[in-house]
């Protein structure tokens, strides 16, 4: 009898465990390290130049930035369920994107990829890496440079939309290509 449970534990086990399992290869998962950088300025004069005590220059809001030219393209790719791949309806985002990029190189891109809240957070931050990565090779082979590009995963954590529906599931599925 002891025999039987222990073959019943050990099957229920493998069983569980298969089910686990994901058709979606993630074995070439580039990890990207996002830490930000703290950088010292040289500068010893900075109090004269007008910085505040802890480094800060004042902002002035009066002065126009060309972010407005930023914000008048659209910046979010959505996907598929479980799916990395660029739907043809945002080649035009790609494209739009890619043309503003070129024409401003010294803007960087931080390239965000995130999921759904389904899935293990392991998983949803390589899926999100992969959905990164698929914009900014898309955005490479329209001639913007790999060195104005990264691409970061948020995976769930960032969601756009909360909620437990398809709707909001179908908000979260995307890459946001933001600029600095």
């Amino acid at each position: 009898m002891i025999e039987m449970k222990s073959f019943f534990v050990t099957v229920c086990a493998a069983v569980m465990l298969a089910a686990c399992g994901t058709s979606v290869p993630l074995s070439d998962v580039k990890v990207v390290d996002a830490t930000p950088k703290v950088v010292q300025s040289a500068d010893t004069n900075a109090n004269a130049a007008g910085v505040g005590s802890r480094g800060v220059e004042p902002v002035d809001l009066s002065k126009s930035s060309d972010s407005a030219n930023v914000s008048s393209e659209p910046r979010v790719v959505y996907f598929d369920y479980d799916s990395f791949v660029i739907k043809p309806e945002f080649q035009s985002v790609i494209a739009a994107n890619a043309r503003l990029a070129k024409a401003q190189p010294s803007r960087k891109l931080a390239i965000e990829g995130h999921t759904d809240e389904s899935g293990g957070r392991e998983y949803n931050l390589a899926l999100g890496q992969k959905r990164a990565d698929a914009v900014r090779n898309a955005l490479a082979i329209l001639g913007v440079p790999q060195s104005q590009m990264e691409s970061v995963s948020f995976g769930k954590e960032k969601p756009a939309v909360t909620g437990s529906d398809e709707a909001a599931y179908a908000k979260n599925r995307r890459s946001e290509i933001r600029y600095q």
